[in-house]
C-alpha cells in the first residue's frame, strides 16, 4: 500500500466560529465540510475541515457539555505541554519566494502578527499564531534536500530565554 499524502490533521478548538473566521477569511482556506457529532450521553461535537491546499485538510472539533471533558483547556498543544511554541507547528507551502512575501504582507495588511522572513539555508518562512494559540509556518523550499543534508546535518545555538525570529511575532 502506498500512502499518498496527508488527508487531515485533526486539532482542536473552543471556538469553532472564530477558528472558521480565522482560517477562512484571514488565511482563505475554505470550509469545505461541517458535521456534529451528538453523544446519547450528552454533549455534542462541532466538526469543520478546512482545506489548505492539494486536497489536503484541517479539520476542528469543537466540544460542548460532554461529561468528562472539560469546559475549557489550552487548544495550543504547546502551552498545555508546557514546551516552546515550536515544537508543533504546522507548515503549509507556498510557491515561490514572491508568493511568501505577498502571504507576509497580506497578513500583515489584515493585522496579524506575523515573523520577519527566516532563512533556514534550505527553506524560507514565515511565523504566526491562529486563535487557538498554534503555531503556524508558510514556507517556501528554495533548494532541494541532498543526501549531504542528512549527512552533516545543520547545527545552530539559540537561546530559550530570548525572543527568536520564530516566536518574536512583529507586525514589520
Amino acid at each position: 500500500m502506498t500512502t499518498r499524502g496527508v488527508a487531515h490533521i485533526g486539532l482542536s478548538t473552543l471556538d469553532l466560529d472564530r477558528t472558521r473566521a480565522f482560517y477562512e477569511d484571514v488565511l482563505g482556506f475554505r470550509l469545505v465540510n461541517t458535521e456534529q457529532i451528538d453523544f446519547e450521553e450528552g454533549g455534542r461535537i462541532r466538526h469543520g475541515f478546512f482545506e489548505c491546499g492539494d486536497g489536503q485538510l484541517l479539520a476542528f472539533m469543537e466540544p460542548r457539555d460532554i461529561k468528562g471533558l472539560p469546559e475549557q483547556y489550552d487548544a495550543g498543544i504547546n502551552r498545555g505541554l508546557g514546551l516552546p511554541d515550536m515544537f508543533y507547528h504546522f507548515a503549509f507551502h507556498v510557491g515561490s519566494v514572491d508568493a511568501l512575501h505577498a502571504k507576509r504582507a497580506e497578513l500583515i495588511a489584515k493585522g496579524v502578527k506575523v515573523t520577519p522572513i527566516v532563512d533556514h539555508e534550505s527553506a524560507l518562512s514565515i511565523y504566526l499564531k491562529d486563535p487557538n494559540g498554534l503555531l503556524l509556518e508558510f514556507v517556501v523550499q528554495t533548494r532541494p534536500f541532498t543526501d549531504a543534508d542528512v549527512r552533516t546535518g545543520r547545527r545552530f545555538t539559540v537561546s530559550m530565554r530570548a525572543p527568536s525570529s520564530v516566536t518574536d511575532f512583529r507586525d514589520s
